[in-house]
């Protein structure tokens, strides 16, 4: 039988894998299977394939009566798009038992065609309407215009609406330029500064000369994250831009919609739903951008609701942090709400649940569950013993339930749904459980608690969310969720599920974080290198990065694994954009300088950051003695190495002139420990490279010595859950994190706890929560390495 299914699948253009795939989803192959039969297709491999898949994998319970009909609509040309294979459903699922031929024609668009010179109009009215903010933003507004566009040319070909819209934006703004070209910008900043450097220059002959700086400074592109952390092209492009407006998701009742209106004013009403039992994570950041996010982007509103129906893992830290995460992200909840403000209405919609025949008390084990529901091999299904009890029976039973009459595990309160539905979801969900630990909330009050897939759909309704959006994980769950609500016949939000953001080098399974943390391979929840959000916060990661991250790579139905060094660019990015630059050295080697009093002091005033001088500026100390990094000396020169070697010539970042070395000091074990050299004030040859120093001066407590904590990835492999590695406990990298004492110059003192900044030519660190400034401990994580230049040695 699957062998004849995935020869019939190939008829509609599916790969043999694909296929295979398909006929192992009992709901998507049947349907499919009647789809193809009912559209005719024949031996010949049918054009209007990807259509037909289209309808069968999105067509919902409530048009699946109709399927026979709308498969013939595909094949006979009158639904030729995606769009319009989306009206059908949705116009299917309130046909009653038979369709309207010319309704149905009207509602999806059967034969309409947009004409180019509608298209055109249509544009031309939407840049007029819209010129101010078009004049403001520029091409940054093409995913709004294209997202109001669609909406309104519900049937125009989408290819053709793009395409005139690019032609008037050309034809209103020009062709796009340094304002909308990063790349343009940076090199106009760059020229600019530049020019004003030379200009300064040719007044004065005294002033240091010119310097170097890193090529990642050199790249900066101002506000270029931020913009993006706030970017809504996500929304407007892609599969969110395909999600319903509010008033046109199906109720049961069509008064239900009509009060739902009427308390929401048709606003779009989203909601984040943390279980807080943990520390949220990287993938979490994709959730609140997506909800947070798609209701800013509708002028909407969305909810904080902590799901708390878990008394038994839930602590206050958890609530704390997360709330703290959301607003470190920036944004703010329109109210925040918990699951247990509605365990009374939960409670009183259970026992109407009951009164309705639809949820019954079971008193069966774990094991007899699982066996009714198959068992693992998922073999035939049969109902619970105690599903057909009275109704009368299952009430006083929850009574005893609520009332503490039953031990754990003794009595659940199941739904009676439908055992033999080949959705897991439907096999009798269990609603209420048993439970002694107190509550962090309600205290004592309850020994019952709901379970998450009674409670989420029902607070999703009393909250009246207009899109809960979800991860894929729960696709299955959909239906169930409807199926919850439309029992109890109140209203009914829609679920859609988009694709969980994964990288790579780590793990973001709760189960796998905690095992990590309890066993002491990491230092707790918040260790720099894992990736929960308090984590990577810790490490350094801007807020403004995640963000642009997670809106940059888009949403789709697709689960995605990324690269962890993409996220890392986006830091990168950020922080060379923001970050105030001092000098350190990893690995402190002394330079003499002999030609230079020991009294020797100089105050030379450093800008805060290259070309910007809005970011202000700090005093160094230059004197006699000053550390350098151990690896910029080599005792044995190169053709290749262009720093400090006995013999050659090095300038000293911000010092007017350039230092040669003279002498190699040993100890007695062979090591090297100092480097004598000489200050050439007479030199007029500008060096090849410039490295960074820090000066010894007692007088200005210099160096700063410093504890820094150097991280690189938690695994070796970019899939820690390969089976090769033996578990991902066993990928583990040994060298993950490297601790150093280093020397920093005295400008560090200026930042604070979580303060980021570019040590020069070194990377970009995080000032640590374990530094305490009073007593003169300061303790830094490095957050990411510098953009590596090839040339450099």
């Amino acid at each position: 039988m699957a062998d004849n299914l995935v020869d019939l699948f190939q008829k509609i253009g599916l790969s043999k894998e694909k296929a295979e795939q398909t006929t192992k989803n009992k709901k998507l192959s049947a349907n499919l299977e009647t789809v193809i039969r009912e559209a005719g297709v024949n031996d010949a491999v049918d054009k209007k394939g990807p259509l037909l898949y289209t309808l069968a994998s999105t067509v919902t319970p409530k048009a699946v009566p109709h399927l026979g009909y709308l498969s013939k609509s595909v094949a006979d040309g009158r639904l030729a798009t995606g769009d319009q294979v989306a009206a059908a459903i949705k116009f299917a699922e309130k046909a009653g038992a038979e369709i309207d031929d010319s309704k149905f024609n009207e509602a999806c668009g059967v034969g309409v065609v947009v004409t180019r010179e509608e298209i055109i109009e249509a544009v031309s009215v939407m840049l007029a309407t819209r010129k101010d903010e078009l004049a403001e933003k520029r091409y940054q507004l093409v995913g709004s215009l294209l997202g109001s566009l669609r909406a309104e040319l519900k049937w125009a070909n989408s290819l053709a609406v793009k395409e005139e819209l690019d032609k008037q934006l050309v034809a209103t703004l020009g062709p796009k330029d340094e304002r909308d070209n990063p790349k343009a910008k940076a090199s106009a900043v760059k020229f600019a500064f530049r020019k004003k450097k030379q200009e300064k220059e040719a007044k004065s002959t005294k002033q240091v000369k010119e310097q170097p700086v890193d090529k990642a400074e050199a790249e900066g592109v101002p506000g270029k994250i931020a913009e993006m952390a706030k970017s809504t092209r996500f929304i407007f492009e892609g599969e969110l831009a395909k999600l319903h407006k509010p008033g046109e998701n199906p109720q049961l009742h069509p008064n239900l919609m009509k009060e739902h209106l009427k308390r929401t004013g048709g606003k779009v009403v989203t909601r984040f739903p943390p279980e807080p039992n943990g520390f949220l994570h990287i993938g979490h950041a994709k959730a609140i951008n997506v909800n947070f996010g798609y209701a800013q982007a509708f002028n909407g509103i969305c909810y904080l609701r902590y799901d708390d129906t878990n008394p038994e893992a839930e602590e206050e830290k958890y609530f704390t942090s997360i709330l703290e995460t959301v607003e470190w992200l920036g944004f703010k909840p329109y109210k925040i709400t918990y699951s247990s403000d509605y365990f009374q209405r939960l409670y009183e919609l259970a026992v109407d649940l009951i009164k309705r025949d639809k949820a019954y008390v079971c008193h069966c084990t774990a094991e007899e569950i699982n066996a009714g529901r198959g068992g693992e091999s998922r073999g035939q299904r049969s109902n619970c013993v105690h599903r057909n009890r009275p109704v009368a029976e299952s009430l006083a039973e929850f009574q005893k339930m609520k009332e503490g009459y039953y031990e754990e595990g003794k009595a659940i309160l199941r739904m009676k749904m439908d055992m033999q539905n080949p959705n897991p979801q439907f096999w009798d969900l269990v609603a209420y459980r048993v439970l002694y630990t107190p509550h962090h909330r309600t205290g004592k009050e309850w020994c019952i608690y709901p379970t998450y897939d009674y409670t989420h759909c029902l607070c999703d309704s009393f909250e009246d969310i207009t899109h809960s959006l979800c991860t894929t994980e729960f696709q299955l769950s959909r239906e169930s969720y409807y199926w919850l609500v439309d029992a109890l016949e109140i209203y009914k939000p829609v679920q859609w599920e988009y694709g969980r953001l994964n990288l790579t080098n780590t793990v973001l399974s709760k189960r796998k974080l905690m095992k990590l943390v309890n066993e002491g391979h990491v230092s707790g929840w918040d260790d720099p290198r894992l990736y929960t959000l308090p984590a990577v916060r810790r490490r350094g990661f801007t807020a403004e990065a995640i963000s642009a991250f997670v809106r940059d790579i888009g949403v789709t139905t697709a689960n995605t694994v990324i690269p962890v060094v993409r996220l890392e660019k986006y830091v990168r990015d950020h922080l060379n954009e923001v970050a105030p630059r001092i000098m350190m050295v990893l690995e402190p080697l002394k330079i003499t300088i002999t030609n230079l009093g020991d009294d020797h002091v100089e105050e030379l005033t450093v800008g805060n950051k290259p070309r910007d001088e809005a970011m202000g500026s700090h005093k160094i100390p230059f004197t006699r003695t000053v550390y350098i990094d151990a690896s910029d000396f080599r005792e044995q020169d190169d053709p290749n190495f262009y720093r400090l070697a006995p013999g050659k010539t090095v300038g000293l970042l911000n010092v007017p002139h350039p230092i040669t070395a003279t002498e190699v000091v040993k100890d007695s074990t062979g090591k090297i420990v100092e480097i004598k050299a000489r200050y050439e004030t007479e030199s007029s040859k500008k060096p090849k490279t410039y490295i960074q120093w820090v000066a010894e001066s007692p007088k200005h407590n210099s160096p700063v010595r410093i504890e820094t904590r150097l991280y690189s990835n938690l695994f070796k492999h970019s899939n820690p859950h390969d089976e090769q590695w033996g578990g991902f406990l066993n990928d583990i990298n040994p060298d993950s994190l490297t601790v150093r004492e280093s020397y920093a110059e005295v400008g560090i003192r200026a930042f604070n706890v979580e303060d980021k900044f570019q040590a020069v030519r070194v990377g970009y660190f995080c000032v640590d929560k374990d530094s305490d400034a009073a007593k003169g401990k300061y303790v830094i994580n490095r957050t990411v390495s510098l953009k590596e230049d090839s040339k450099k040695d």
